[in-house]
């Protein structure tokens, strides 16, 4: 009885040692969290001093005196000035530091081109795909121009043989002169009316710029294809070449090489 008597105090003693020491160990830990809960908290009220400084540029001494205010204490002080500095939330230089280190870096993104930082990058991608979705375009204006020029060709066939078929077979050349000249003098103020209303010489060539030009038109509106924000875009991409682009709206010949062209000046920009 005294042996299991004696061994009840001790495993008392043992839980009641361990109990206290467990209370002791949570009472650490809690003062552990209240010190980190209270550094954050004080360093969150140095920034916002910090914050509230007018100035770009202070000395090193103010700038750690801001920081001791915020936990009266110089030597805490220091150690947030420290703190700062690491993260980036200042810039220490010497015995300057700089407040808002942001206008430092904007500062040096415009000297110096960061990769994937440029603005325009977005406005050459859009512009790059415009560039692509014009080329078809052209492309498929340019195949309907050929082929309504091919459709014309067989028409002055035919007609040339009509009218040999007349002149040899059916009717004689006295009946064909005056057909003939009247079917030439139609022609001839078909072209007329074709200058007056394009300005442009009555040539196969001007036949075929106006055709591309209408052709060209009619499709940009079937694919919704915005012509006003292309001429933006080159004009914010591309400023010196501005005056070429107007140009290379109607010219067939110059639309199909269009991606190839943006690269290469994109390549002398960056160069």
């Amino acid at each position: 009885m005294a042996f299991k008597k004696t061994l009840a105090e001790r495993l008392f003693n043992i839980s009641k040692m361990s109990t206290q020491t467990l209370r002791n160990c949570r009472i650490s830990s809690s003062a552990v969290h209240l010190r980190s809960l209270l550094r954050v908290a004080q360093l969150e009220a140095v920034k916002s001093k910090l914050r509230e400084v007018q100035k770009t540029w202070v000395p090193y001494s103010e700038f750690v005196r801001i920081c001791a205010e915020g936990c009266s204490d110089r030597d805490q002080g220091l150690g947030f000035a420290k703190s700062l500095d690491e993260s980036g939330s200042v810039i220490v230089l010497g015995n300057s530091v700089c407040l808002k280190p942001e206008q430092v870096a904007k500062a040096i993104q415009d000297l110096i081109p960061i990769p994937g930082a440029n603005p325009n990058a977005a406005r050459m991608k859009e512009l790059e795909d415009m560039e692509k979705q014009k080329s078809l375009i052209d492309q498929k204006a340019d195949s309907l121009v050929r082929r309504e020029l091919w459709l014309g060709l067989g028409y002055l066939v035919l007609q040339t043989a009509g009218f040999m078929r007349l002149t040899f077979w059916e009717l004689s050349w006295d009946v064909m002169e005056p057909i003939c000249f009247y079917v030439t003098s139609m022609y001839v103020m078909a072209g007329y009316a074709f200058f007056l209303r394009t300005s442009k010489e009555p040539t196969f060539e001007g036949f075929f710029q106006s055709r591309f030009d209408a052709k060209q038109k009619r499709l940009m509106k079937d694919h919704n294809f915005d012509l006003g924000r292309y001429e933006e875009l080159r004009k914010a991409c591309y400023p010196y070449s501005s005056s070429s682009s107007s140009s290379e709206l109607g010219n067939p010949s110059s639309a199909f090489d269009g991606p190839k062209r943006m690269q290469m000046q994109f390549g002398s920009n960056v160069l």
